[in-house]
């Protein structure tokens, strides 16, 4: 069976937001996932590289999975809005994929500046809960994880052990203190990006989505 690719315009608060649907190959899916791509300012798309291989990990676990780029990326409308409104576009984004495959269990997933309005997300989406967050290059640089401290959705971490914006000592002291479900992968690689290691951190991806 070809897996289906399907090009996407889906109407957000600020505009038309640029998308792709993907499902998995060889069957029907079997659980969705949401992907949220890093910072749209620093040349984040929903097809850099991490981003790329976080879809593909979640596809390989079964998942028809929905990326999209925030407002003001390539044929996105709209301007940049510091993580709020892109919360936003992710909101109006999750709602299509659960209007597409309602009965499906959902992941929330993100890479980089990503993974953070994955959290943000999901800390006030009601019901039903998102059966877990991916979050991987999660940056710690930011020092500000009241949000990550509170959400109750179990939190898997695929983090890179050389990553600029969270450092392997930053990151793990973060992550004592988070109470379970919680899960900390770390992939050997080169930066932030899992430089020299995609094939790795796809794979972890697909591991702890199956």
């Amino acid at each position: 069976m070809p897996r289906r690719i399907e090009s996407l315009m889906i109407e957000g608060p600020a505009g038309r937001l640029e998308a792709l649907l993907e499902e998995p190959g060889g069957g029907e899916p079997q659980q969705a996932a949401l992907v949220c791509h890093p910072h749209p300012l620093h040349g984040g798309t929903m097809h850099n590289k991490a981003t790329y291989r976080l879809a593909r990990g979640l596809r390989r676990a079964g998942a028809v999975v929905l990326r999209f780029n925030f407002r003001g990326v390539n044929l996105s409308e709209g301007e940049h809005d510091n993580g709020r409104g892109e919360t936003e576009d992710a909101r109006a984004a999750l709602e299509v994929l659960r209007e597409r495959y309602p009965s499906l269990p959902f992941t929330l997933a993100g890479f980089s500046f990503g993974s953070r309005v994955a959290i943000r997300l999901a800390s006030q989406w009601t019901s039903p809960s998102p059966r877990r967050l991916i979050l991987a290059g999660y940056p710690t640089v930011y020092r500000q994880h009241d949000l990550l401290t509170r959400v109750t959705v179990p939190r898997i971490f695929v983090h890179s052990t050389m990553d600029e914006f969270g450092p392997r000592e930053d990151l793990q002291s973060l992550y004592n203190q988070l109470w379970e479900p919680k899960q900390l992968h770390w992939i050997d690689a080169e930066d932030h990006f899992f430089g020299g290691s995609l094939d790795a951190f796809e794979l972890k991806v697909a591991e702890v989505a199956a």
